[in-house]
């Protein structure tokens, strides 16, 4: 959602009232709900114009479209939480999961990474690894940041080359998170690990923990290590860059370059490149996207596998942010 959109929605879900907006937070994304409790907790008075202005917009978008996303109940303790501290959302968070019984698993997607660590640290590092594995992965990173570099090094590795999980592993691993989360022993969920997972977790590491893992990896095996620097950071992530960091990577790609990368690409992801270029310049792209014939997908993903190498050598530089750290404010 963007800043227009957090503030929207907190309009909506305050009108709403507190049960209708609970069912509502449970199809929400789990950044998406963590926003919104912010921007509904700091939300000022707001003017009748103004909510008339979105409940307008919000039966409009709804004449449009019959479902609001994936079911996902437990989404509702997040922004209760953030929005309301933990105490005072603890009953609330009870009355509406009532019947809900949320694994082991499902438990700690609800604790910040450092209670988590605290919990799982003394655990052999295969166990670490295959509860990380079910975490979103900027959290399984906050986790990781927690814990020793040895215990760190280790579990990556087994992240690594994990890829999948024995009946008798997920069993060891229910007996451990039922002793730690009391009696959360209906786990029936399948991990997955590899190198995009391992990929994805560091994507959220800052740069002297990813040197390290990464230099543990090349140690250990080099043809790995060289998967996971591949994937760190797909051409598609190039949307969830800041607008004005964009600008920047812009700078420094050649026209004809940038053309035979898009090739192919999500219309959204064109039409974030667009809007930060000038017009002239956004419509000679569009030009140029269509009077190119067929490229060979060789082609596109050696262009691509080019600009990322720009982006992340701006990134190291400063100049730019990547993952997660897009959403830490300017100051």
């Amino acid at each position: 959602m963007s800043d227009a959109g957090v503030e929207k929605a907190a309009v909506l879900m305050l009108a709403l009232g507190q049960d209708e907006a609970a069912s509502v937070m449970k199809y929400l994304e789990p950044r998406e709900v963590q926003k919104l409790g912010t921007a509904m907790s700091t939300m000022k008075a707001v003017p009748g114009e103004t909510l008339e202005a979105v409940l307008r917009d919000f039966i409009d978008e709804t004449q449009r479209n019959t479902s609001f996303g994936i079911d996902s109940d437990d989404y509702i303790r997040s922004v209760l939480t953030k929005a309301l501290g933990d105490d005072k959302a603890a009953s609330l968070i009870n009355r509406i999961l009532v019947t809900r019984d949320a694994s082991g698993i499902e438990s700690l997607k609800w604790m910040d990474g450092k209670a988590v660590a605290d919990l799982i640290r003394n655990e052999h590092p295969q166990i670490i690894a295959t509860i990380l594995v079910h975490l979103e992965r900027y959290h399984a990173s906050e986790v990781l940041s927690q814990l020793t570099q040895r215990t760190r090094d280790e579990v990556m590795l087994r992240i690594a080359t994990l890829d999948g999980v024995q009946p008798a592993a997920l069993n060891e691993l229910d007996a451990v998170l039922t002793k730690l989360l009391t009696g959360n022993d209906n786990l029936r969920k399948k991990a997955m690990g590899g190198v995009r997972t391992t990929a994805e977790i560091m994507n959220f590491m800052n740069g002297d923990v990813e040197t390290s893992v990464m230099a543990n990896l090349k140690n250990f095996d080099p043809e790995i290590a060289q998967q996971v620097m591949d994937q760190m950071f797909v051409f598609d992530n190039i949307l969830d860059i800041e607008d004005r960091d964009i600008q920047i990577v812009l700078r420094e790609v050649p026209s004809e370059a940038l053309v035979l990368a898009l090739k192919g690409s999500k219309d959204e992801l064109k039409e974030k490149i667009f809007k930060n270029m000038s017009q002239r310049a956004a419509d000679t792209l569009r030009e140029d996207l269509e009077a190119k014939g067929p490229v060979r997908l060789s082609e596109v993903e050696k262009q691509q596998k080019e600009i990322l190498q720009i982006v992340r050598r701006l990134a190291d530089e400063g100049q730019i942010t990547l993952g997660g750290s897009g959403d830490d404010a300017y100051v």
